[in-house]
C-alpha cells in the first residue's frame, strides 16, 4: 500500500497544490491559462516527441489492446448516453456531452503523468500510441454526433492536422522510423521542456478545478463519474486481461488510461455548442477529486506497487 501511495500522492499532491494556489488567489486565471497553453501547445508535444524518438515502436501491434480500450469506451459511451433521457430528461447535444464525458479520459493533464510514474519508460509506447489514436477518434465522434448531418469534415480534419499533441506524436514517430538523430542541443532543449510538462500539467489541472467547480447537474455528474471511474476501467480490465492476450504492461496502460478522470475536452466541446457546460464542468471536478481513490484501487488490481 505504501508503494501505491508513493505513486498516487505525488500526482494528486501537485493537483491539490494548484487548486490551493488558485483558491487562495496566489495565482490568477491568467496564470492558469498560460500554464495550460504551455502544456497543450509545447510541453506535452515535446514530451511525446522526445519519448517516441528514443523508444522502439513494435512492428506488430497487439490488436487486443485496441479492441480492449475502444470496446470498453464504446460500451460506456452508449450506455451513459442511453440512460440520460429516461433518467434525467437530457436530449440532443447535452446528451452527447454527457456520453462523451463518461468515456473521454484526461490524458494530457492526468493520464500521462500517472501512467509514466507507474510504469516508467516501459509504458511509454503503449501510452503514446493510444493517445495518437484516442484523440482524433474521440473528438471526431463527438463532433459528428453534436453536429449531426451538418458535420463539417474539412473543419474537423483541419483541427486535427494542426493539433500540437498529434504533431508531436507523428513527427517523433516518423523521425524514429527514419533513423534521424537530433542535434545534441535540440535534443537537450526538447527533453527539458518535455520533462517540465508533467508537474506543470498537474499543477494546471488543480487550478482548472477551481475554475470549473460545481456549476449544475450534480446528479448527472455523479452518474458520469461512476461510468468514468468505475465502469470504464472495469470493462477495459475484463477485455484486456480476460478476453484478449497482450503484455501485462500494455493491459495496465489501457486500464489506467480508462481510469483517468473526465477530460477537459468535454468542457471545450460543451462550450463550443453552448450545451451541457455545467454538466461537463461538474463531472470534471468530481471525477478528478475522486480519482485519487479509484486510481489507488486500480493500481492495486493491476498489482503495481507490490
Amino acid at each position: 500500500m505504501l508503494q501505491i501511495l508513493s505513486i498516487v500522492l505525488p500526482v494528486f499532491g501537485l493537483i491539490a497544490a494548484g487548486f490551493v494556489a488558485r483558491l487562495t488567489n496566489h495565482v490568477g486565471d491568467r496564470t492558469a491559462d498560460g500554464l495550460s497553453d504551455f502544456v497543450y501547445a509545447v510541453g506535452v508535444p515535446c514530451l511525446l516527441f522526445k519519448t517516441l524518438m528514443s523508444v522502439d515502436i513494435p512492428s506488430v501491434q497487439p490488436w487486443g489492446y485496441w479492441l480492449s480500450y475502444f470496446g470498453g469506451t464504446l460500451a460506456v459511451w452508449l450506455a451513459a448516453a442511453a440512460i440520460m433521457r429516461p433518467a434525467f430528461g437530457i436530449e440532443g447535444t447535452t446528451r452527447v456531452v454527457a456520453g462523451f464525458s463518461s468515456a473521454q479520459s484526461n490524458t494530457a493533464l492526468v493520464g500521462i503523468p500517472l501512467i509514466l510514474h507507474a510504469y516508467g519508460s516501459a509504458g511509454a509506447v503503449p501510452l503514446f500510441l493510444l493517445i495518437a489514436v484516442h484523440l482524433p477518434i474521440m473528438m471526431s465522434a463527438a463532433t459528428i454526433l453534436a453536429e449531426g448531418r451538418g458535420t463539417h469534415w474539412t473543419r474537423i480534419l483541419r483541427q486535427l492536422a494542426v493539433h500540437p499533441i498529434l504533431i508531436g506524436i507523428v513527427s517523433g514517430a516518423l523521425l524514429r522510423l527514419a533513423g534521424v538523430e537530433l542535434p545534441s542541443l535540440l535534443k537537450s532543449v526538447t527533453e527539458a521542456i518535455g520533462n517540465a510538462s508533467i508537474p506543470v500539467a498537474l499543477f494546471a489541472m488543480g487550478m482548472a478545478l477551481r475554475r470549473y467547480g460545481f456549476k449544475e447537474g450534480t446528479a448527472v455528474a455523479v452518474t458520469v463519474t461512476a461510468f468514468k471511474l468505475v465502469v470504464h476501467p472495469a470493462l477495459v480490465w475484463v477485455l484486456a486481461t480476460r478476453v484478449f492476450d497482450m503484455p501485462p504492461v500494455w493491459a495496465g496502460v489501457a486500464v489506467l488510461f480508462a481510469s483517468s478522470p473526465v477530460g477537459i475536452n468535454c468542457y471545450l466541446l460543451a462550450a463550443q455548442y453552448g450545451k451541457g457546460e455545467g454538466i461537463a464542468a461538474s463531472s470534471i471536478t468530481l471525477s478528478t477529486a475522486l480519482s485519487v481513490f479509484s486510481t489507488a484501487f486500480w493500481l492495486y488490481v493491476l498489482g503495481i506497487g507490490f
